[in-house]
């Protein structure tokens, strides 16, 4: 005891001035028992199928699937039909099928003059009432070599695989999609681009009821009808949008297109 009486209470508590007590007395664990790991298992090889011991002639024939198309081909499930432009599925303009587009003789036969040592062949076209004699590769298509060659750059190119209809030309007076069709094909033909069409009430109907937004469907829907409507010159709504169903538009949604056509 000190000589100011008894210490506080709290210096009693452990930390405050009494030890702190001894931990309590902890037995040590006892080993664990060791387990073995488990063996692998013997893999069990899968049981293979028996061989096929039925005589080939006893076999059933399979059935024969659906045949590829063809390249080049329209899906009828992706085109619609037109009367103007042949039925859904078909490649009437630029192909070699007889119909609305003639019997198809132009579109076959190769060029008159054989090839060159180069691979090339010379042509000669008539577009827009002037003639051109080129030498030209083959493979070269009319739409390239009106663009780039002729340099009448009217006629688009959008699909390149006979959706759209933009490149839409007149061979010997029949609407030919020009992607559709080999430059050495048109040889000795006469071609009517968009840049020899003559003006007329189509042209200025198109532009009282605005009939075109970007433009760059115009020259093939310009084309398409001008040879449509030689054929049927009073056609009703409905034979107007059918003709219109080989050329896409994506600004208008066709109404005033249509509404062009029919107010003339």
């Amino acid at each position: 005891m000190s000589a100011f009486g008894d210490p506080p209470p709290d210096l009693e508590r452990p930390g405050l001035g009494t030890p702190n007590p001894e931990p309590p007395h902890k037995e040590p664990a006892q080993d664990q028992p060791r387990t073995e790991p488990a063996q692998d298992q013997p893999r069990t090889e899968p049981a293979q199928d028996p061989p096929d011991t039925e005589p080939a002639h006893e076999r059933p024939h399979a059935e024969p699937g659906p045949e590829a198309p063809q390249p080049g081909a329209r899906d009828p499930r992706l085109h619609g039909t037109s009367p103007f432009f042949g039925e859904a599925g078909s490649v009437r303009r630029g192909s070699s099928e007889p119909g609305l587009h003639g019997d198809g003789a132009r579109f076959t036969r190769p060029s008159d003059s054989g090839p060159q040592g180069d691979g090339t062949r010379p042509i000669t076209v008539s577009v827009n009432g002037t003639q051109h004699k080129r030498t030209v590769e083959p493979r070269t298509l009319l739409s390239d070599f009106l663009r780039h060659t002729l340099k009448l750059t009217g006629t688009k190119v959008g699909c390149e695989q006979g959706t759209c209809g933009a490149c839409t030309i007149h061979l010997d007076g029949e609407p030919v999609l020009a992607c559709l069709t080999f430059a050495v094909q048109a040889d000795n033909a006469e071609i009517t681009t968009i840049e020899g069409l003559p003006l007329g009430r189509l042209q200025d109907s198109f532009h009282e009821h605005h009939a075109l937004q970007c433009g760059f469907c115009t020259a093939g829907m310009l084309m398409t009808l001008d040879a449509f409507l030689r054929a049927n010159p009073d056609p009703t709504e409905q034979e107007v949008t059918r003709a219109l169903t080989g050329n896409l538009c994506r600004c208008t949604g066709y109404k005033p297109i249509v509404e062009a056509v029919l107010d003339r």
